[in-house]
């Protein structure tokens, strides 16, 4: 479960990923969802590298 600001779910993440992939515009599925276009990116830029399972949740907690 995201925190309780977050404007996107797994289930709108996947959202914005198909729509995407299905050849729209990264900046109008942003604004449509409601999210920057820096945002948008990030999750698309996720799906690419990891699939379904880089649109999960995750801490943002640095690593080291």
């Amino acid at each position: 479960m995201g925190h309780a600001n977050a404007r996107l779910t797994v289930h709108g993440r996947l959202v914005l990923v198909t729509r995407v992939a299905a050849g729209r515009p990264v900046a109008h599925v942003a604004k449509e969802l409601g999210v920057s276009r820096q945002c948008a990116h990030r999750w698309v830029r996720r799906f690419r590298d990891e699939g379904a399972a880089g649109l999960a949740d995750r801490s943002s907690r640095p690593h080291h």
